[in-house]
């Protein structure tokens, strides 16, 4: 079910204009020796170093150039990376070696392989997972984190999950009857055929305040290699994991930390986030009290794209404290 969500993303996010003024993602990126692989990234301005890590897990970073023009007559540099497994980057010959610790490990390597000291880092949904997890662990190199969309635990997770089904059960009958039919032979998510039905529910129907923003115009344009890894997805989130998360994504639990990180952090949340829901979002009030709090209130689970002006104006000035 979840592929749906970074090739919608991706693909509606991304434009070619960007080529004219920024690098490209296909031709202009830069590798680095991280752990024995090769981790694909490509920079964007000068300034203070902002990392950006993609959702998924399993996604790669073209759906987040949307946030190119941040770097625009501003002191920042927007640092975007396809991670272990995903995009240009290398991947794993054994599948679990894919570990949200793998991938915080990675960020700290590249950090050092790039010669940045601190850095600011932006996690939008499963890369929050990362974000958090770096931010807990090496909280002398984060100048500023940024919780977008995110996830606090496992049971957040797994609300997700819970609310997405429920979702789709009442207002797509007929996908969920079909979905059913399907579990009583024994197939799971990890399943194609499961995850082709999960597919015919729009992308903006979960994930939109205003669909029509997420209706793909890009169909001519040639696609990123490796855009989505499922089989990454389901090793981390567990075979059946539209259902019952277990594994890594199963365990992770990052409630009682919070409260102590002492960078600045921004938690951003959306109205009519169906994934990463309103009623979880909130608890980061509670978990992390030191945080600023915004909730985008004509926003599904990617404010960057829905209510770009105000997103823009809330990392800047969030960046320059």
């Amino acid at each position: 079910m979840r592929q749906i969500i970074i090739f919608a993303f991706c693909v509606s996010a991304f434009m070619f204009t960007h080529a004219q003024q920024f690098p490209n993602s296909w031709t202009d990126g830069t590798y680095y020796n991280i752990n024995g692989t090769k981790i694909y990234t490509v920079t964007v301005g000068k300034g203070q170093p902002v990392f950006i890590i993609p959702g998924g897990p399993g996604g790669a970073h073209p759906g987040y150039r949307i946030l190119d023009s941040l770097t625009v007559n501003n002191n920042i540099q927007l640092i975007y990376f396809d991670a272990f497994g995903r995009g240009k980057s290398d991947t794993a010959k054994e599948i679990k070696e894919y570990t949200i610790q793998r991938d915080i490990n990675d960020l700290e390597e590249l950090r050092k392989a790039m010669h940045f000291d601190k850095i600011a880092v932006l996690g939008h949904s499963y890369g929050s997972v990362v974000a958090q997890g770096y931010a807990i662990q090496y909280p002398q190199h984060v100048s500023h984190l940024i919780i977008a969309n995110g996830f606090h635990s496992y049971l957040m997770w797994q609300e997700n999950c819970d609310n997405s089904n429920h979702e789709i059960k009442v207002n797509y009958p007929e996908v969920w009857d079909t979905l059913m039919i399907l579990r009583e032979q024994g197939f799971i998510s990890q399943d194609e055929i499961c995850q082709n039905v999960y597919s015919r529910v729009p992308y903006g129907f979960l994930y939109a305040y205003n669909p029509e923003r997420f209706i793909s115009r890009a169909k001519s344009r040639k696609a990123y290699p490796n855009s989505f890894n499922t089989k990454l997805y389901y090793q981390m989130v567990g075979k059946d994991g539209d259902f019952l998360v277990t594994n890594d994504i199963g365990s992770f639990d990052y409630r009682r930390k919070l409260a102590g990180l002492k960078m600045p952090v921004l938690v951003i949340a959306g109205r009519y986030d169906r994934v990463a829901v309103p009623w979880m979002q909130i608890k980061y009030k509670e978990y992390c009290p030191q945080a600023q709090f915004v909730m985008f209130e004509n926003s599904g689970h990617n404010p960057q794209v829905e209510e770009k002006e105000a997103y823009y104006k809330l990392l800047k000035d969030f960046l320059s404290k």
